[in-house]
């Protein structure tokens, strides 16, 4: 895989672009949900054909060993992978560009990075995979900075040590998703963290965001897999100490978890890892419509038996990435374990969602094989491959996005119905209508996190003016619904509004203080979070 070219403005690697033939299909099959004539393929730019101004500033020779200003690797390193950034992207807008890109192979090399960046006034942006979808590696704009760099990890990607007696591993904040998980696997070992940009995203970047991952219960994000972090800042290291836990004041780890690189940057962490999974057992189960399975989800999550998998997607949800569902909402449950045959659970649960009024299939068990329920099958595949058709659609002129957020149970049927109300109307009068959709990406005794899709035309030249439209109206319905503005997409620059709005205004005092004695200068991703 090392010879694969990544896109240059789309997601994931060039070579999963589907062809005209294919981009002619996805079209028709858009033109017939949203009820409009089938739009044309764009082509796509080309490093050639991109605007990126020439390097504002230079590396000094002490820094040469790891950095570039190659025209390419500036690019890789412009844009996210939000709607915004794939549209400036595929209309050949590279203005944001780092001016350096910096590969630190040690942490000296990083610690050297920083205090260049510093002494120079250039703004040093943490970069992981650059899946992120909130504008978190996006250059700062204004005049207080002589440049950009992006600090690219990719090169410190190793498993330096792996504990099996306290089943945990020291990993450095580099590496990518497969690349940790072969390395894990020689030891019969797992993080089993899989956010959809597993392939592409770097642990130090799951660790900055709060990404969540693969466990739709109990261990929902990579904070409950953290055991201890060690960040480089620009006044030396921070580093916390390995524990199961404590109750020793605020946790400093707490710190780093979500700090979206205006600190330091997380060089490497111990994570809790386990056995690999052997034992399998999944079902799925048919609603009337997405209010009864949200109730069903609900007593699932209540109910003490923790499924590795409890999503619910809503009839459009279902339809739209080829879940078989007749009509109705679907509710997919699966169980796992390293130890023990997972039937009973997976039983359970069914016949919590039949007792909710869920038309359950057949409990499927297995070992050491996938062959799981036809539904959850059908869903894998979509959610992997979901990215691409976003950056196919982006081609096509088509508006899709998505936005989450979590609530509390007695909470979600008006936060449902007011944000579905007022993105689809906001949709009318950006578009002229549109699609949204709505699932469950983690289940919580307490509440759900409803993950919304939306799909729209656009208007050749205002996309993004249109994409603005609809996402204030998401924010503002989530905030008015007392909802959080992201679940596990991170902050960046894009929620920045509305978590202003949602953080304690003295909280918001106390992490600026933080960013000062860490960050003095104010070079580390200046304004994201907080202004420097």
């Amino acid at each position: 895989m090392s010879g694969r070219a990544r896109s240059l403005w789309g997601w994931g690697w060039a070579d999963r672009f589907p062809d005209d033939a294919a981009r002619r299909g996805i079209a028709a099959h858009v033109a017939a949900l949203l009820g409009v004539e089938p739009p044309a393929s764009r082509t796509p730019p080309t490093l050639e054909t991109i605007r990126m101004p020439e390097p504002a500033v230079a590396p000094p020779p002490e820094l040469a060993a790891f950095a570039t200003t190659s025209r390419a690797e500036r690019a890789l390193r412009t844009h996210g992978k939000s709607y915004r950034d794939l549209s400036r992207a595929f209309a050949g807008d590279f203005t944001g560009a780092p001016d350096v890109v910096l590969c630190p192979r040690d942490e000296g090399e990083v610690a050297a990075a920083l205090a260049w960046c510093a002494s120079e006034r250039v703004a040093a942006i943490p970069f992981g995979g650059g899946t992120g979808v909130v504008g978190g590696v996006e250059r700062p704009s204004g005049g207080a900075w002589r440049g950009a760099a992006s600090i690219d990890l990719g090169a410190m990607d190793r498993v330096l040590e792996v504990d099996p007696t306290s089943a945990s591993a020291r990993i450095q904040a580099g590496a990518k998703g497969p690349r940790l998980e072969e390395q894990l696997a020689a030891h019969g070992l797992t993080l089993r963290h899989y956010p959809q940009s597993f392939e592409h995203s770097t642990l130090g970047g799951w660790i900055a965001t709060r990404a969540g991952g693969h466990f739709a219960t109990l261990y929902t994000h990579i904070d409950d897999l953290v055991e201890s972090v060690r960040m480089i800042t620009p006044r030396g290291v921070f580093q916390t100490r390995r524990l199961p836990a404590s109750g020793a004041g605020p946790a400093p780890d707490r710190l780093v978890l979500g700090s979206e690189g205006i600190l330091g940057v997380i060089v490497e962490a111990w994570l809790r890892v386990r056995p690999r999974p052997r034992f399998r057992a999944s079902t799925s189960a048919r609603f009337a419509d997405l209010a009864a399975g949200a109730r069903a989800a609900r007593a699932v999550a209540q109910s003490g038996l923790y499924p590795s998998n409890c999503r619910l997607l809503d009839p459009r949800e279902a339809m739209i990435h080829g879940v078989p569902a007749d009509g109705g909402a679907i509710l997919l449950l699966a169980f796992e374990s390293a130890d023990h045959a997972v039937g009973p659970w997976a039983e359970r649960a069914a016949a919590i969602a039949t007792a909710h009024g869920g038309a359950c299939t057949p409990v499927k068990e297995r070992i050491d094989e996938r062959g799981a329920d036809a539904s959850a099958e059908a869903w894998r595949q979509a959610f992997v491959d979901a990215p691409y058709l976003q950056s196919a659609l982006v081609s096509l002129g088509v508006i899709a996005d998505t936005f989450e957020t979590a609530c509390t149970w007695d909470r979600f049927e008006e936060l449902h119905a007011r944000t579905r109300d007022d993105v689809e109307a906001a949709m009318r009068a950006a578009c002229g209508g549109g699609l949204l959709t709505c699932r469950f990406t983690h289940v919580y005794p307490d509440g759900p996190a409803p993950y919304f899709t939306f799909v729209a035309p656009g208007r050749a030249g205002h996309e993004i003016e249109q994409w603005t439209a609809i996402r204030r109206a998401a924010g503002d319905a989530l905030a008015a619904s007392g909802a959080t503005i992201t679940h596990h997409h991170a902050v960046g620059r894009l929620h920045r509004p509305w978590y202003e709005r949602e953080m304690p205004p003295l909280f918001t005092e106390t992490l600026r203080a933080a960013k000062r004695v860490m960050d003095p200068a104010g070079v580390l991703n200046p304004g994201v979070l907080v202004d420097p």
